[in-house]
């Protein structure tokens, strides 16, 4: 079943999942917490139809932890939505949506290899653009932007 409008999408959120989405035109955001991740994303693309997934990332809030924020659409009915989740400091376990999204493998990855966020159950979760060697996590807010490194390999 489809949603054919954002905010009969956040109708259905709240009727369904019991939360409190926010809708501006054709875009639903919907901020969760990190337990309902994989629920949210699966209700999104079965019950809503937004079956691409367009990308994720992650924000560096430093002692407030990491959002991980996913992009699913409905590229027919031209509904968006976007869920967030907050990661406490130290707790940057996230669960994977590969099982879900084929396209979230390499993007996760990314996530993995810039901000450090381990997605449980992910297939294939190692270092994507640096190398095995690399440390640290350079998208983070502490992470050393002076410390020496080999520009290329």
């Amino acid at each position: 079943m489809s949603a054919p409008t954002a905010a009969a999408a956040a109708s259905q959120i709240k009727e369904r999942l019991g939360l409190d989405a926010t809708v501006a035109g054709a875009e639903v955001g919907l901020s969760l917490p990190r337990e309902r991740w994989l629920e949210a994303a699966r209700f999104v693309k079965d019950t809503l139809g937004c079956r691409y997934f367009n990308w994720l990332t992650a924000v560096d809030y430093k002692d407030q932890g990491l959002d991980v924020i996913v992009r699913l659409d409905d590229v027919e009915a031209m509904v968006g939505v976007t869920l967030r989740t907050r990661l406490e400091p130290g707790q940057l376990r996230c669960a994977s949506l590969t099982g879900l999204f084929r396209g979230a493998n390499w993007m996760e990855r990314e996530c993995y290899d810039m901000f450090g966020v381990t997605f449980e159950g992910h297939p294939d979760l190692r270092r994507i653009l640096l190398g095995d060697d690399w440390e640290g996590y350079p998208l983070r807010k502490d992470y050393a932007v002076d410390t020496p490194h080999a520009p290329y390999r």
